[in-house]
């Protein structure tokens, strides 16, 4: 009776033994797994949005069209972007905003604004309305950029330029500064810089613009 006593005695020592590791190693599991989306949250992303076919290094490359080699994430911006809020250091688009709505623009520049940690700075390059109104208002409208190029020859008047310029490629809602101002506003953002093509205190931002008719640029910061 002593023996069968002390027999059961063991045997639950021994379950609760094995009970007592088990918890153990979950909670090693756990803590593992929360510093590893700890480590994940620490992360902070630089996001080029509408890169086309231009890649930067050390940049997430995105885009809605693949560009194999290029695009690290296929992604519809107008359906937001996929970082958590405040995980992001850096975001740069040239020539993008523009082929967005008035209202999708907007929402996109609230996405950027939520993804931006405190600090961290959008850089925006694109078409200046106030150049192309500029040129054709002083009738000088052949002396820019894009007019030189082969495929545009054909353009006859500054009318038929101006028309071109809202309407092909895709573009919605071209900006002048005081638009682009104001719905950097709306969206949030306060702290705004008009930079030239090229500079910037920020060496990570510095020659990124890739076209000659980049020509309103500015640099928001969260």
């Amino acid at each position: 009776m002593f023996n069968d006593k002390l027999q059961q005695i063991r045997e639950d020592l021994e379950r609760s033994a094995s009970y007592l590791q088990q918890v153990k190693s979950g909670l090693q599991s756990r803590h593992k797994i929360n510093s590893s989306f700890q480590d994940i949250q620490l992360i902070e992303h630089k996001l080029h949005i509408g890169c086309g076919a231009v890649k930067l290094a050390g940049w997430i490359n995105i885009d809605e069209s693949p560009h194999p080699g290029v695009t690290d994430l296929h992604l519809d911006i107008t359906q937001g972007l996929p970082y958590h809020d405040n995980s992001c250091s850096l975001i740069h688009h040239e020539h993008f905003l523009e082929h967005l709505s008035a209202e999708a623009g907007l929402n996109f520049l609230k996405e950027c604004y939520r993804v931006l940690k405190l600090g961290g700075v959008m850089r925006i390059a694109m078409p200046s309305l106030d150049l192309i109104i500029e040129k054709y208002y002083l009738g000088n409208w052949k002396d820019q950029d894009w007019l030189k190029w082969p495929e545009y020859q054909f353009i006859q008047t500054r009318a038929e330029m101006l028309n071109i310029s809202f309407r092909w490629w895709g573009h919605q809602w071209l900006y002048d500064q005081e638009e682009l101002h104001r719905r950097l506003q709306e969206a949030g953002f306060t702290i705004i810089r008009d930079v030239e093509w090229g500079n910037s205190d920020i060496p990570e931002l510095k020659n990124l613009e890739t076209r000659k008719d980049s020509l309103l640029i500015c640099e928001t910061e969260k």
